[in-house]
């Protein structure tokens, strides 16, 4: 009886493993990424509703205040507005400018090059070369580009991110995509009479998913980057919005008196890319099934 209910429970324990053994099994990178972005997220979110100060407020009877002092956990810039308050909502704004550049971008990114691995002769020749010359020019500059075409501004970043995001997203999809195109299956859905586009969305699409979903989290660590880097330049958000970008770009001159003010937005930024960065390698350990078998041959 006895051994009947020990091997009940190991049975038990084999089928439903314990969070902390899930956990364990996670790469480390996954985890401290997924916090890192949490984080992240979460102060971004608690700025539309929260910040210790009023994030545009005057006060120049406080200006310049050292971190830790009269109540300004971050200090005050050079107009007496709070730093942490300000470095909260830039959250915001670079979470904003991220998740809608990246979602806006996927979409033709991968139709383009979904439709360049399917195509055959001067079509295919045509889309792979656009997406070969928007990979090769420098991001920044194009961003840059575009976004001072424009004007200054939140729509600024958004374009000029996804004017650079849309070739790349199609470069990364072309490779795969010819791969499953080429696959047995593949030629069968054809043989029953399938179209193109169907097989490209019922076929190919769910098999580079994974790809797509980790070059996603890569790219909103560089959309985090652009928008700041736009905005340092003057051409992305401008006052009153918030900017981790313009809080560096104000800080800039007070750096011999008030360095403070730049380790904060700096650090933000390195946070939050990092976190990014990370989770993207962690998701591609945990979906690349190449990856996931060479990790077990080295167990």
């Amino acid at each position: 009886m006895a051994s009947e209910t020990a091997g009940a429970s190991m049975a038990g324990d084999i089928r439903s493993p314990s969070l902390r053994q899930r956990l364990s099994r996670l790469p480390l990178s996954f985890l401290v990424g997924a916090f890192l972005v949490a984080l992240f997220v979460v102060v971004g979110f608690v700025s539309l509703f929260w910040t210790p100060y009023p994030e545009g407020a005057l006060s120049v009877a406080n200006r310049l205040k050292a971190p830790l002092t009269d109540g300004y956990m971050f200090g005050t810039d050079r107009m007496g507005r709070d730093v942490l308050s300000q470095v909260m909502a830039g959250a915001r704004n670079s979470l904003f400018v991220s998740v809608i550049s990246t979602l806006i971008a996927l979409v033709p990114g991968v139709l383009l090059g979904l439709a360049a691995a399917s195509a055959r002769g001067l079509p295919q020749i045509l889309l792979s070369r656009v997406a070969d010359v928007g990979v090769a020019l420098p991001g920044v500059l194009v961003a840059l580009v575009v976004a001072t075409a424009i004007g200054a501004g939140n729509l600024a970043s958004i374009i000029a991110i996804v004017v650079w995001f849309v070739p790349l997203v199609a470069r990364v999809t072309i490779g795969p995509a010819r791969q499953i195109l080429a696959r047995e299956f593949v030629e069968a859905s054809y043989s029953y009479g399938r179209g193109r586009w169907f097989v490209l969305f019922r076929h190919v699409l769910p098999n580079i998913g994974p790809l797509i979903i980790v070059q996603g989290s890569v790219m909103f660590a560089s959309a985090i980057l652009i928008e700041a880097s736009l905005s340092y330049l003057g051409v992305g958000a401008q006052r009153p919005t918030p900017s981790w970008g313009r809080l560096l770009n104000e800080a800039l001159p007070l750096i011999d008196k008030a360095p403070s003010l730049m380790i904060f937005p700096g650090a933000a930024i390195m946070i939050s890319v990092l976190g990014f960065n990370l989770l993207g390698d962690g998701l591609r350990t945990m979906l690349d099934p190449q990856q996931q078998s060479g990790s077990a041959r080295i167990a």
